[in-house]
């Protein structure tokens, strides 16, 4: 299993501390996310400062930005980093597209396809020197590309590009097209082998892929800390997370699973209201519990193999809202190394 840490992403000069102690301790990567700052500034600067450290957005958001926006960063980070780089797009829910990004709303499974077929069309071109570019689809077309704007020869021209799906139709996306898939945190083990392996499956077999070659991030959140005050802090943070996230209806697939719905309509009319403190006192102990690998770091290990075990291939040790990520020790991040998972490797080009 690998083992990822986030990047705290409120200050650049940040950056190159948590690089390195992570980088000591064994991690095998770092993720970025895209919630109030720029996910690819900090993947920038750990590109020169690790060697070994894999980089991971988690994700961005792709509507937002046109697929050859995307497709730059993307061969530029993969050069710095000497291909250690791999891309993670999401695609947000309706109302922060139009509401907050000011983009248009389409189906999002479909669309998603394209953004990920036009992002290799673009990197075959370059890869090609500037030959001709013709992607021609019904949400993104590329058909131009002149020597003044083909970037460098790269030897890493393609990106593994991995995307973040709840629902059943992007799960389908993501088995056809993508690398990998970056699981939400708000998933239960239930969700994963009722609903996520079947359409994943399925996914696969239209697209001709296989498990080995493709890569499943999270699929849940970890509550642990060195002492059992700081465990409690990362369970009372987790229940928040599942109060926010339970009451926006494109999660309600998650809680359907465990006869939930009801809790789901409630948090959602709360979170109409803007009643945001009075949410998370309604999350339950045994409702986290599904949500939730938890234990200090002495026992950890066992309640990850536990919960991700067999299923996920790369885990993340996320961190409270604007805080400093707790980093394990190395003797732990080996013992989660461990954990055998099914993934073999990238198959690109």
């Amino acid at each position: 299993m690998q083992i990822v840490g986030n990047i705290k992403q409120t200050n650049l000069r940040h950056v190159a501390h948590q690089v390195r102690e992570l980088e000591a301790s064994g991690y095998d990567g770092v993720v970025t996310t895209e919630v109030n700052h720029d996910p690819f500034m900090p993947l920038g600067v750990a590109a020169t400062l690790s060697d070994t450290l894999s980089l991971n957005t988690g994700i961005i958001i792709a509507f937002a930005r046109s697929p050859m926006v995307t497709a730059m960063s993307c061969w530029d980070l993969q050069i710095a980093s000497g291909g250690r780089f791999t891309l993670g797009l999401g695609s947000q829910v309706k109302g922060h597209n139009e509401r907050r990004f000011s983009v248009p709303w389409s189906a999002p499974a479909p669309r998603m396809k394209e953004y990920v077929q036009s992002l290799r069309a673009i990197w075959k071109c370059w890869a090609e020197g500037g030959k001709e570019l013709a992607y021609l689809g019904k949400h993104y077309s590329f058909t131009l590309m002149t020597p003044n704007f083909t970037p460098e020869p790269s030897e890493h021209p393609y990106t593994p590009i991995t995307v973040a799906a709840v629902g059943p139709g992007m799960m389908r996306v993501a088995g056809e097209v993508c690398d990998g898939v970056r699981l939400h945190a708000f998933c239960t083990r239930k969700y994963l082998e009722n609903v996520v392996a079947k359409e994943l499956q399925t996914g696969f077999d239209r697209g001709g892929r296989t498990r080995e070659n493709f890569e499943i991030s999270g699929g849940g959140f970890i509550a642990t800390g060195k002492t059992d005050e700081d465990v409690d802090l990362m369970w009372e943070w987790v229940r928040s997370r599942v109060a926010f996230y339970g009451s926006t209806r494109t999660y309600w697939p998650v809680l359907e699973q465990h006869d939930l719905l009801d809790l789901g309509e409630e948090l959602h009319r709360m979170s109409v209201a803007q009643r945001w403190d009075e949410m998370t006192p309604l999350i339950k102990d045994d409702v986290v519990e599904l949500f939730c690998a938890r234990g200090r770091h002495s026992e950890i290990a066992k309640a990850i193999e536990e919960r991700f075990g067999g299923f996920s291939d790369v885990i993340t040790m996320q961190a409270r809202t604007n805080e400093e990520p707790d980093i394990l020790e190395a003797d732990l991040v080996q013992d989660l190394q461990r954990i055998k998972t099914p993934f073999q490797g990238f198959k690109l080009g």
